[in-house]
């Protein structure tokens, strides 16, 4: 697979019902099925994707596994909401990240 050809690629994993949606915009949609094979699924699709959504309550449990992935593939896998809404991890991890770069947290309200 050519590095042109991944990186045109996106999945969503997660749930039926909050991954589903994303194939009418191109996302091709991965559902969770047994606790024991989302670590070795997520590894998959790192390996042969360029972009990765993932619900927000994997992203949580999985957290130290993504950040390896990370590291060891050109991927970038981002938290969604699933059908029951959001936990705010996403906007979590953007600070997280933010801060992690410059330093400081730029999104906290100023005292």
């Amino acid at each position: 697979m050519s590095h042109k050809e991944r990186a045109e690629k996106m999945a969503a994993f997660g749930d039926y019902e909050s991954v589903l949606p994303f194939q009418a915009v191109g996302v091709e949609p991965f559902f969770r099925e047994s606790e024991e094979n989302i670590p070795g699924r997520m590894r998959e699709l790192a390996m042969h994707y360029a972009v990765i959504f993932v619900v927000e309550d994997l992203f949580q449990e999985h957290r130290q596994q993504i950040s390896e992935l990370n590291e060891e593939f050109p991927v970038s896998i981002i938290p969604i909401p699933n059908v029951s809404g959001s936990r705010g991890v996403g906007m979590e991890n953007i600070r997280s990240s933010v801060e992690q770069a410059i330093g400081m947290d730029i999104f906290s309200v100023g005292s």
